[in-house]
């Protein structure tokens, strides 16, 4: 597949570009979150891996466009972006909701191109096939939605406290939740690629359980490594976390 990835894409951020890269791996934010979360990410990984943060709409270099409150539409046009990337081996992370954004796209693209990536790892998400429990919040009166917010844990507290800041976020925020909260899994043939699961040990949104449970969703091996930390595991553990995703891509480098 030719290339065509100089020209600009806003949905795709590459922060250390690397033409020479053996592998790329493409990261997911969690709700609310941008790009920026994983720019210090290529300090920490081996230099034949090139980092490529996807941007969802509504935020960083996309924030002009609507955000997507729906999952199916969201991951088809990441397809679309992301396809001229795919001429390379590739691996995806996702934490929480990027966790399912990945998958999905995982399935998308094995169905849309018999593209698989060489590795998936899931940070913070519980399996696709277990229900949410949880009541929706992304329809909250917003006194209510903020309050739910507090609770997760997720936005700064000096975002929550500034209602200039939170009439910029809030709609990104029902949006991404709208994602989470109408998703609908449909069964598929697990996947072939190693699958990864990281968790946080103090996470009281996500159990080991429900983490466990992602081993049905691959035919190859599967990882559960459970790191100190809440949901966020992935910011106050960052140094392991990404030791451990070093270790772990490293069998698909060449040596």
């Amino acid at each position: 597949m030719k290339s065509n990835i100089s020209s600009y894409n806003s949905w795709v951020t590459c922060p250390k570009q690397n033409p020479l890269a053996a592998l790329r791996l493409f990261c997911f934010p969690y709700a609310g979150g941008s790009s920026l979360i994983f720019r210090p990410w290529c300090d920490f990984l081996p230099a034949s891996v090139e980092v490529c943060a996807i941007e969802i709409p509504g935020r960083g270099k996309q924030i002009n466009l609507a955000p997507f409150n729906q999952l199916e539409p969201l991951v088809d046009a990441i397809a679309s972006f992301i396809h001229p990337y795919l001429d390379k081996p590739f691996a995806f992370f996702g934490h929480s909701m990027g966790g399912l954004v990945s998958f999905e796209l995982a399935r998308l693209l094995r169905k849309k191109y018999s593209f698989s990536p060489v590795h998936l790892f899931i940070s913070g998400r519980r399996a696709p096939h277990i229900p949410d429990l949880e009541p929706p919040i992304h329809s909250l009166p917003e006194p209510a939605f903020i309050e739910e917010l507090r609770h997760l844990n997720g936005t700064p507290q000096a975002v929550l406290e500034n209602a200039e800041l939170m009439q910029l976020f809030l709609p990104i925020l029902r949006a991404d939740f709208a994602v989470l909260e109408t998703y609908i899994y449909t069964p598929e043939p697990p996947l072939e690629c190693p699958i990864t699961v990281f968790g946080g040990l103090q996470d009281s949104r996500v159990g080991c359980d429900e983490l466990q449970a992602w081993q049905e969703q691959t035919e190859a091996d599967f990882n559960l490594y459970m790191f100190p930390g809440d949901h966020f595991f992935l910011h106050s553990a960052q140094s392991l976390l990404l030791k451990n995703l070093a270790e772990s891509l490293t069998p698909n480098l060449p040596t």
